[in-house]
């Protein structure tokens, strides 16, 4: 399906829902916050937020600094 990660559009395949598909990024879900077409989906609900054809993703990892 195509999506569009981080403002770039990207093919990706096996996934249906956001946890999947960061998985399938290489994320780690303890450490990243992500917003699907624009909503903030609470950690909780990523195994069950279904993603879709074109749907926008944003995904934001924190870092130490000051």
């Amino acid at each position: 399906m195509k999506l569009v990660i981080g403002g770039e559009p990207r093919e990706i395949g096996g996934v249906e829902n956001v946890a999947q598909l960061v998985k399938s990024l290489g994320g780690d879900m303890r450490f990243i916050s992500v917003a699907l077409n624009g909503e903030f989906v609470p950690r909780g609900e990523y195994e069950k937020t279904k993603v879709g054809e074109s749907d926008e993703i944003e995904i934001v990892t924190p870092f130490p600094g000051g």
